[in-house]
């Protein structure tokens, strides 16, 4: 029989995979939207920065939750 803590962590898991797929499509939102500025400056957007760092977290915790790994350095 499966333990149900398991199960809730799992679910809760796929809930953050979610998420980051969300923030990583607000990510390219805002990469699109820099790129379409016609008096940008060429950097990469702060929000976009603020966005991909928040996604990396959410894969983590995500991961941590799986029992996986918790770096991604080989």
């Amino acid at each position: 029989m499966a333990d149900p803590i398991d199960d809730d962590l799992a679910s809760v898991a796929d809930r953050l995979d979610d998420i980051a797929e969300q923030l990583s499509d607000l990510a390219m939102s805002a990469l699109r939207a820099a790129l379409e500025d016609a008096d940008g400056d060429g950097q990469r957007p702060e929000v976009e920065k603020r966005i991909a760092k928040a996604r990396r977290s959410v894969e983590k915790a995500a991961q941590l939750l799986r029992g996986g790994p918790t770096s991604t350095l080989i």
